[in-house]
């Protein structure tokens, strides 16, 4: 901080902030005000009450601080830097290799877990395809005690984070495996009340407008082939071995995707197909019953 003897909570955001709303960081405030405070062990809340009484910073909190800030600036996902990622009640590990869990999918696991809470079984089965750092499944498990819930993941990559989160935040209704999506777990065939999956669903040819997508997420988990429903049609297939009759599926997908994956669906025989819109407007996830 050139010119300035003791730098302080409020001129380092100040300059923070404006570095990351230089690099086009969406969030620029509340990105700034995370990083300061994951150096200093505080809450946001704590941050701004400290830049406003004109706290001072050390040296060596300040060196960090922009050494943090010019990696978002370069868009590194704000999660990776923090190693952490909030996702409804919990905060999970996540780093290279795994697929960022995003505020909208906490959305589309409220299906999974109203659908978990109605089932008729004293223990119901969840099933997560796909569940990377286990945000969704472990989402389930949490908050529906009483069930049991499996992640499935197919990547060793993401496979590390998934066992870490499962360690760290899983109780006994929660079990990581690694297996191929269409090989998980016969052994429930027909008993599971619920699968849910946010599967890699961007066409091969499309490319992520966002900077910490293209350059950071694992392209495991974006691209599902040509049409970018490959892993889809894997799970409608895995999924109806699995549920129970009059089990439900869960499945996050692009906005401009909810004719094709209801289609797709239907065609499959699943009954009920129903798309669902996030809170902007777009569709999100579609949510289908195995026939009885």
């Amino acid at each position: 901080m050139t010119g300035e003897s003791s730098p302080t909570v409020a001129s380092v955001l100040t300059r923070a902030i404006d570095v990351l709303a230089h690099s086009g960081v969406p969030s620029p405030e509340v990105d700034a005000e995370l990083l300061i405070g994951h150096v200093l062990g505080l809450g946001r809340g704590q941050v701004q009450a400290k830049a406003v009484i004109g706290a001072p910073l050390s040296a060596t909190d300040t060196m960090e601080i922009l050494e943090l800030i010019e990696r978002r600036a370069a868009r590194e996902p704000l999660q990776h830097i923090t190693g952490l990622a909030p996702f409804r009640t919990i905060e999970l590990a996540v780093g290279p290799g795994v697929f960022v869990p995003r505020p909208e999918t906490e959305q589309v696991a409220q299906f999974a877990i109203d659908a978990l809470r109605s089932a008729a079984q004293p223990r119901p089965i969840g099933v997560d395809l796909g569940t990377g750092s286990g945000a969704i499944a472990l989402a389930m498990a949490t908050e529906v005690p009483h069930s049991q819930v499996y992640g499935v993941e197919n990547s060793p990559l993401a496979f590390v984070w998934t066992k870490q989160n499962f360690r760290q935040i899983g109780g006994d209704n929660a079990r990581a495996v690694f297996i191929a999506l269409a090989d998980a777990l016969p052994e429930l065939d027909g008993t599971v009340a619920v699968v849910i999956s946010n599967p890699p669903y961007i066409p091969l040819g499309a490319i992520p407008r966002d900077p910490e997508v293209r350059l950071f997420d694992p392209e495991h988990a974006l691209y599902g082939g040509v049409d970018g429903l490959d892993v889809v049609r894997e799970v409608s297939h895995t999924a109806r071995r699995l549920l129970h009759p009059g089990g439900t599926l869960v499945l996050e997908h692009g906005e401009l995707q909810g004719q094709a994956i209801a289609a797709l669906l239907r065609q499959d025989g699943w009954s009920a197909v129903e798309t669902h819109r996030d809170l902007l407007g777009r569709d999100r996830a579609t949510t289908a019953f195995r026939s009885m």
